[in-house]
């Protein structure tokens, strides 16, 4: 079978193959995953997955019947175990497919804890697939503890689920402050305090010295000397971008799978989108891990495929749910000098990016108004007075005004 071949069954996969229909695509269309359900939503496994506010169909990004009702084959469990692009072929179980065009979307990989320091003991878990959250899921019964390695959202959200369900949470932070790689010391500042509130142990500038246990995790040596009793660990060290077939093809990589302003890779009949790929941002690369960026490129290449040409141009937006607050992010703040803070009512607040006059993101806490008004602001182009910005009585609307 020819036609086109997506490989990856995420939030990208997922979202190009519905667009090669929607574009008028008649031709076979084959979405290949490795995990033996269909693509679904990955944000909501830490939160309401795990806390069981939501079954597994909830999670499906569309129905099964979905992708037979638009004659999309789907073959989930099934791993691709070769590319080769001059053949134009991709071997799945051990079965060859031939494709006219091909479309990597395998996502990315979690960092895991080397077996060295304890990473294979039983109760280790990363928060990343269906499975990872199935099987963590009966540890978080009421005064069970845990220890949380890594102060990035993915931990914090953990950390989150697990002391509204009773468990006792200590999280450590090799960095000086959680979060310290992605947002500002204001928006740290508000979630240690918020974790706090909840009665979560953070312990920054402290990393895992090692993980001790027979078959299973008992405790853990910290790098300050000290040592925490645990029932289970979760590790959220942050990702990587999954390229293993795309290196052993020979396609070009550059911080994740290389594509061009029209997400083609260094092969012109494969393209790639989403968290595995990098492509061409202002004056260097940029990747970016999110589920609009998932969507908004897979949809660009998959009209690439069928001839468009159109550049991609990202939005960046970002959110995390912790308790009952939401942080709403828009636009990157790459090389920011100045935080201007806009506060509003009760955990209402939000943090604007500056560089020079330039404003570059907006990170809103229960500020929903503050997100949207930023984000247009952004993709228009537009900075205003910071002085505005911090003024409470401002009216942020007008500033949208031409």
């Amino acid at each position: 079978m020819a036609g086109i071949h997506v490989v990856g069954a995420g939030q990208a996969g997922s979202s190009l193959v519905a667009e090669l229909r929607k574009q008028g695509f008649e031709g076979e269309i084959t979405l290949i995953g490795g995990e033996p359900v269909p693509p679904y939503q990955r944000p909501p496994l830490s939160k309401g997955y795990l806390l069981g506010e939501m079954n597994v169909e909830r999670l499906f990004l569309r129905p099964e019947s979905f992708y037979a009702d638009q004659d999309i084959t789907l073959r989930m469990g099934a791993e691709v175990e070769a590319i080769d692009p001059a053949g134009k072929t991709l071997t799945v179980g051990g079965e060859v497919l031939h494709y006219d065009q091909l479309a990597l979307t395998t996502g990315s990989l979690p960092r895991r804890l080397p077996a060295s320091i304890g990473g294979d003991l039983g109760g280790v878990f990363v928060v990343r697939t269906l499975a990872d959250v199935d099987a963590m899921a009966p540890c978080f019964t009421e005064g069970a503890r845990v220890l949380i390695v890594g102060g990035g959202y993915i931990g914090l959200e953990a950390a989150a689920v697990a002391s509204k369900l009773g468990v006792t949470v200590t999280l450590v932070e090799m960095a000086e402050r959680i979060l310290q790689r992605v947002a500002a010391p204001e928006t740290s500042d508000y979630f240690r305090d918020l974790h706090a509130a909840h009665g979560v142990e953070i312990r920054e500038g402290v990393g895992l010295d090692h993980l001790m246990g027979e078959d299973h995790v008992q405790s853990a040596a910290l790098s300050d000397g000290t040592q925490v009793d645990v029932d289970f660990v979760i590790v959220g060290v942050g990702i990587a971008p999954d390229t293993r077939l795309a290196e052993a093809a020979g396609l070009a990589i550059d911080n994740g799978i290389a594509v061009d302003a029209l997400g083609r890779t260094s092969d012109p009949a494969i393209w790639a989108a989403g968290d595995c790929c990098s492509f061409p941002y202002r004056d260097g690369r940029l990747r970016l891990e999110s589920v609009p960026n998932a969507i908004d490129q897979a949809e660009c290449v998959a009209r690439n495929m069928l001839g468009a040409e159109e550049a991609y141009v990202p939005k960046p937006w970002f959110w995390s749910d912790q308790y009952d607050v939401k942080l709403q992010i828009a636009g990157l703040n790459a090389g920011y000098d100045r935080i201007v803070t806009r506060q509003g009512e009760g955990q209402s607040v939000s943090f604007w990016y500056y560089k020079g006059d330039t404003l570059l993101a907006v990170d809103a806490m229960n500020d929903p108004r503050g997100y949207m008004i930023g984000k247009r602001l952004i993709e228009a182009g537009k900075s205003p007075d910071p002085a505005v910005i911090a003024d409470p009585d401002a009216d942020l609307k007008a500033l949208l005004k031409p």
